[in-house]
């Protein structure tokens, strides 16, 4: 495990000389120093051949702090007529076929717009520790999603999810988030990642699950309400917090 920076963002007016932190991944036995430091994959370039990761302010379950909220109830309540069924696969021996294929990737199209081609999606797929994919079915057999996550014994990173649009008015994104924490909070796992949590559009994140904390740059934090404020500022940023606080 490697830890370095690369010089990023100049700003001479407030003083402002960014580095972004980057994490090289040498170990599988690294895992969850990484996470646990706020790291998070980059999967960005397919020219990186071993796996880096880039610090964030990433959002983290404390499984020790989760149960269920009104709102995880309600969407699981909704769900309940497709009569759902989940899979757990180790990627080893997961059918990655061309249906698997078409429906992830008919699903970035439509979200992801132009951020997800077939090459980066099998960068993706091929990710030195991405160890297991959940696979949603309903009653008839008919896939509603899957996620790919990098699991240990103790943490899970909840990385893509894509699923069937037609079921969105069900909430069917946010069950499957659900489902996973709760999957991993019975099976003893003690974190769950939920990856990067930038503007309002990350909020929802915060709304729906309890044990949360945040990665703030020194460490972890479970204020949500400064989270949140952050969150409706991201898209006004002008200067760091320290300097705000001066």
């Amino acid at each position: 495990m490697k830890i370095f920076r690369s010089e990023s963002l100049v700003d001479y007016r407030t003083y402002t000389f960014n580095y972004a932190i980057y994490c090289r991944q040498d170990a599988v036995s690294e895992t969850d120093e990484i996470y646990r430091a706020g790291f998070l994959p980059y999967s960005n370039s397919l020219e990186l051949r071993q796996p880096h990761y880039y610090l964030s302010r990433s959002l983290r379950v404390i499984l020790d702090n989760f149960k269920p909220t009104s709102e995880n109830r309600r969407i699981d309540k909704k769900m309940a007529e497709l009569n759902p069924d989940v899979v757990l696969w180790q990627k080893k021996d997961f059918d990655n076929n061309e249906n698997f294929q078409k429906f992830c990737l008919d699903y970035a199209t439509e979200r992801f717009k132009s951020a997800m081609s077939a090459n980066r999606f099998a960068y993706i797929y091929n990710w030195s520790y991405l160890s297991h994919i959940f696979e949603f079915k309903d009653a008839g057999q008919n896939v509603l999603g899957y996620v790919f996550a990098i699991m240990t014994r103790n943490i899970l990173h909840y990385w893509f999810s894509f699923y069937d649009l037609q079921h969105s008015r069900l909430g069917l994104g946010k069950w499957m988030m659900f489902k996973i924490i709760d999957w991993a909070k019975s099976n003893g796992l003690k974190e769950v990642y939920l990856g990067t949590c930038y503007g309002t559009k990350a909020m929802y994140k915060m709304r729906d699950f309890k044990g949360l904390e945040y990665y703030d740059g020194n460490g972890w934090n479970p204020d949500m309400k400064r989270l949140k404020q952050k969150c409706k500022s991201d898209d006004n940023f002008i200067v760091d917090d320290f300097k705000q606080s001066l």
